[in-house]
């Protein structure tokens, strides 16, 4: 059971009793969280630990799971890529049955609540169903920096209802949406099992359980396979890194049951390394293992994150908590955490070669990047750990609650 008193000699005395004496005026008041997935993703990682720290400070705070069929979750990650500027063929069929799964939810999900908090698109249109009687917040986790329009138009109705959004970064914040809308960063739990310290040993076994060679210097990108996440790009550029050390790329990927995508971009990314590469020079890892991403993340000496949109990206956050230099696209919320030159690298996302420059540099220059990543583990210390998110949503729910 997670505690905020387990965070002691990580953050300051000062932080723990600030948080106690936010919670006060929030004891005993029920607060849900909705989402649609429990696990797979920033997202589900986030609530688990969040849900049990706001219960440990005196809230009484749930968690459920919104219930949809595989057509349903395929809709929603078509709007998911939508709202970050893809094309989509918003159907009335797509409408209709997005609207039916939220409302079948509605008739055995009851929400007697002080406070409703629902995150992301998968179950935004739920407040349709209920006769509200309390503050409903919706916390969007996604770059809506260029939504698709008819589709943000047919969301937006549904937002309106709500008191406040909730987003990653101030350029998602939408003009057009008279609604109150609210800058949170999201955050890591520093001892979860994919982020607390873990031994040499036990890091040398992990990988040695999946498949990782020690052989050679490791790259790594933690992520969905998803094409914003541009796996493929990420091949191209460590063909040019290739050619200057030798050294090995790790796709480290995970599998979020609302994501139908992963299977066939798996086979994508598959396909392309075996083309470009002998086989062993690039290895594709499931990372379902929060232990097994903490030995990679630990263990690579470079992490790359080559995105072309992002919402913020944990697994950045991740990677400098661990004082792993990255090298990241200058996207989404990326730019908020890292200093670029500082605490890590930032570049456009179609600079192959300035990626590339990057890493062969941090490969070559070792001191320099030993600091690059001290430097990013202060940065996530005071700005990216759960403790302060935990702070944020206290002072949001005093706030709208008040």
């Amino acid at each position: 059971m997670l505690r905020l008193e387990d965070f002691r000699h990580i953050v300051p005395d000062e932080t723990l009793a600030e948080i106690y004496a936010r919670a006060r005026k929030l004891y005993g008041k029920h607060i849900i969280h909705l989402n649609a997935t429990y696990q797979g993703g920033g997202v589900a990682e986030i609530l688990y630990s969040l849900a049990m720290l706001m219960n440990d400070v005196g809230i009484d705070a749930g968690w459920r799971i919104l219930h949809g069929s595989q057509e349903f979750f395929e809709i929603t990650k078509s709007f998911h890529n939508a709202l970050q500027g893809a094309k989509l063929n918003l159907s009335e069929r797509k409408k209709r049955l997005y609207r039916m799964v939220n409302e079948n939810f509605s008739r055995f999900t009851h929400l007697a609540h002080d406070c409703v908090i629902v995150h992301d698109p998968q179950p935004l249109a739920l407040i349709a169903s209920y006769r509200k009687q309390q503050p409903w917040i919706w916390r969007c986790h996604i770059d809506l920096t260029d939504p698709h329009a008819e589709l943000w138009d047919f969301l937006k109705g549904f937002v309106l209802k709500y008191d406040q959004m909730v987003v990653s970064s101030e350029k998602y914040f939408k003009e057009d949406l008279p609604v109150d809308q609210r800058l949170m960063y999201p955050a890591i739990n520093p001892l979860s099992p994919k982020n607390v310290t873990l031994s040499e040993r036990a890091v040398q076994e992990q990988l040695s359980k999946a498949g990782v060679p020690l052989d050679k210097p490791l790259i790594t990108q933690v992520s969905r396979l998803d094409p914003w996440k541009d796996p493929e790009g990420v091949i191209d550029v460590f063909k040019m890194v290739k050619q200057q050390i030798d050294c090995r790329l790790v796709l480290c990927y995970n599998v979020a049951s609302d994501d139908p995508e992963g299977l066939q971009m798996y086979k994508k990314v598959q396909r392309k390394a075996n083309r470009m590469l002998e086989s062993d020079d690039i290895l594709l890892v499931v990372g379902n293992s929060e232990k097994l991403v903490n030995a990679i993340q630990r263990h690579s000496q470079v992490v790359i994150q080559k995105s072309t949109k992002e919402g913020f990206c944990l697994a950045v956050t991740e990677a400098m908590w661990k004082g792993t230099p990255v090298v990241a696209s200058n996207v989404g919320g990326i730019p908020a955490q890292i200093e670029n030159g500082k605490s890590g690298y930032l570049l456009k996302p179609r600079d192959l070669e300035g990626f590339a420059e990057r890493i062969v540099h941090l490969l070559k220059h070792r001191d320099e990047a030993e600091e690059l990543g001290r430097q990013a583990r202060e940065r996530v210390r005071e700005k990216f750990l759960i403790t302060r998110l935990l702070s944020d949503y206290l002072d949001m729910l005093n706030a709208i609650m008040a």
